[in-house]
């Protein structure tokens, strides 16, 4: 059975946990990014990104390019994934002001606009001769798939269509280059592919739909390519390896490919195009393909958090089951493109573990990207941090104890920001007979084909939900893998039915009230074997959110805790300040005693303890502390 498509974001309207997160973005994550593209935030590295725009429109007219382009070659996009994210808001925040902010800067944009539809500030001001001759570094696809994606977005909340005729043109402009004139190569950086397939749905337009067939079909074709590109030119951004086909996903035809690869984000942007792609085409073999990399991503490659990149080098995927915890890259980034993959494959088949890893993923990871009060942003996610080893020996410069407030490559804050905003298009889904509830928030959802629910629960700390039926249909519940029982009710009564692949169907009427009960008690878990730090560790869930160890918690040190086998695990409610809507758990253990010196022949002494556990989401934000999510279990 195949989901057509997400929702568009204004059929959903948020309430509880998930309100509250995007009430952050809009009150204080969306006016912060944009007065860092107006290089108007304090203590925040210059971003020159709307400045970048102005100059090449002033290029464009012959006006000169005013103070040059500053930035990394993909400045671009963070324009784009704030008026995606603002777009977002819009539908669920209807701001006169923020749309006008946003109208202000498309016109910007398009004004930057070349009169063949290309659409580069990079490129347009520095040097137009070297367009499309850099596909490997240059980003010139992946910023205008992301202002694809922004174009869409915008008009389906706005009506407004200025970004969207500005980016058809582009995307006219980049067929005429690589279809009509046959320009060799494919992305770099994949993203286009999967904006390319958003615009057709949107417009009709073919020569989208046949523009991502040919990036998504021609990559990997010839492993040489970009070793031959590098030949042929005499510059570079910043000295990318051609050689290194991994990296950039181009050894193998996309159908051939077995293992998760390269770099992170690049792989899941790439992995969400060739699912969605197989949906629109129903090409089997494609989907054969996603179906292999998931399960390279999820059960060989995939962090306790949803994180997915463990190494630094390359912010890539690693080897089978090499999952360091100290080290973990885990960008913020990665996880949003793994939502972003999940949702596809859900759209070519209704499967629980696709939404279980996208809700593990959320709430964990993307979370923990944003600061509690939006103003800070990991763009790593590790599982253990040592202030004074963390973000100062080299092996760990990357893995910071504290979130900054911005970035010179400032990708993962918009990109969360985007995402969080957008939470209801991951949430539900629908096709013309069925609605698909995935993932679990309060609010109110209108589906297209005339379903019609209110949502009442307090996940992910409550773990009731009750639907409220407003126009009735075919309705389907995911029933998450880690819940190990469940109790499902209509109109008060238990009712049984068959689950099939992790969702319940149910047949409701105008007037019915659905109410799914999940398993609320905390639970350890283990890691494979094959995990080589993890052998003797532990891990603390409750629902979907993993739990981490923070030193203010536990008397300043939670490297000599250990864990008791079997040991009671109590929940309790907050009355931290900074925590105060958190629920954290108590736990058995055992503390080791320091004997003082670096290596002892004696017995060290062990007292018992209470550990005390704070969701991983929320770790970081109440000053610089030792934080583990994997202890050592004693018997």
């Amino acid at each position: 059975m195949k989901i057509q498509n997400q929702l568009s974001q204004s059929a959903y309207k948020s309430d509880g946990f998930i309100k509250k997160y995007q009430k952050l973005i809009k009150d204080t994550v969306i006016p912060y990014q944009y007065s860092v593209l107006n290089d108007m935030a304090e203590g925040a590295e210059k971003s020159h990104v709307v400045k970048n725009f102005e100059n090449a429109a002033s290029a464009l007219k012959g006006e000169g390019t005013g103070d040059g382009f500053y930035g990394q070659v993909f400045q671009d996009s963070d324009a784009a994934k704030w008026i995606e994210a603002a777009a977002y808001s819009l539908a669920d925040f209807p701001d006169k002001e923020l749309e006008r902010l946003c109208d202000g800067l498309i016109d910007k944009i398009a004004a930057a606009q070349d009169t063949d539809g290309y659409l580069n500030t990079y490129f347009t001001i520095k040097d137009r001769e070297k367009r499309w001759t850099n596909l490997l570094e240059a980003h010139e696809l992946y910023c205008a798939g992301h202002m694809m994606e922004a174009a869409c977005a915008y008009y389906e909340t706005t009506g407004k269509d200025k970004l969207l005729k500005t980016m058809i043109k582009n995307a006219e402009h980049i067929y005429k280059v690589f279809i009509t004139d046959g320009h060799e190569g494919f992305p770099g950086h994949p993203e286009v592919e999967l904006a390319l397939l958003k615009m057709y749905r949107l417009t009709e337009n073919e020569h989208c739909l046949e523009l991502a067939k040919h990036f998504i079909n021609k990559r990997g074709t010839d492993p040489d390519f970009y070793k031959k590109e590098a030949r042929n030119r005499s510059w570079t951004v910043w000295g990318n390896n051609a050689s290194d086909n991994d990296y950039q996903q181009s050894g193998v035809p996309v159908r051939n490919m077995t293992d998760a690869v390269g770099h992170a984000v690049r792989a899941v942007y790439l992995f969400t195009a060739m699912a969605d792609l197989s949906s629109q085409t129903n090409d089997k073999e494609l989907y054969d393909a996603c179906k292999r990399l998931w399960e390279s991503i999820t059960e060989k490659r995939m962090y306790i958090t949803g994180g997915i990149g463990s190494t630094v080098h390359g912010e890539a995927f690693s080897v089978d089951y090499d999952l360091p915890g100290d080290t973990a890259y885990a960008e913020t980034c990665a996880s949003v493109g793994l939502i972003f993959f999940a949702s596809r494959m859900l759209e070519n088949e209704i499967n629980s573990k696709y939404a279980d890893v996208m809700e593990q993923a959320f709430y964990n990871t993307v979370l923990a990207g944003i600061q509690l009060d939006g103003k800070g942003f990991f763009y790593v996610n590790p599982l253990e941090v040592v202030p004074g080893i963390s973000g100062v020996a080299s092996a760990y410069r990357h893995t910071l104890t504290q979130r900054p407030g911005w970035y010179a490559c400032a990708c993962c804050p918009p990109n969360a920001a985007r995402l969080i905003s957008s939470f209801g298009k991951y949430a539900y889904g629908e096709n013309d007979e069925t609605a698909f509830c995935h993932m679990f928030a309060s609010g109110e959802v209108r589906f297209k084909n005339g379903i019609h629910l209110v949502c009442k629960t307090d996940y992910p700390y409550g773990f009731t939900v009750r639907y409220e039926v407003k126009k009735g249909g075919a309705l389907a519940i995911r029933i998450p893998g880690w819940s190990r029982n469940y109790n499902l009710k209509v109109n008060g009564k238990d009712t049984l039915p068959q689950t099939q692949s992790g969702y319940v169907y149910l047949d409701v009427s105008d007037g019915d009230h659905v109410t799914l009960t999940l398993d609320s008690e905390p639970r350890f878990v283990w890691a494979s074997p094959r995990v080589p730090r993890l052998t003797g560790k532990v891990c603390l869930l409750r629902g979907p959110l993993v739990y981490c160890f923070e030193g203010v918690d536990n008397d300043g040190d939670v490297l000599s805790l250990a864990l008791k086998r079997g040991g009671e695990v109590k929940a309790l409610r907050s009355d931290d300040e900074v925590l105060k809507d958190v629920v954290k758990l108590s736990v058995k253990a055992v503390r080791i005693k320091n004997s003082g010196y670096l290596y002892s022949d004696t017995v060290p002494d062990e007292t018992d303890a209470t550990a005390i556990a704070i969701p991983y989401y929320s770790w970081g934000n109440r000053g610089e502390n030792q934080m583990r999510v994997w202890l050592e279990e004693v018997k």
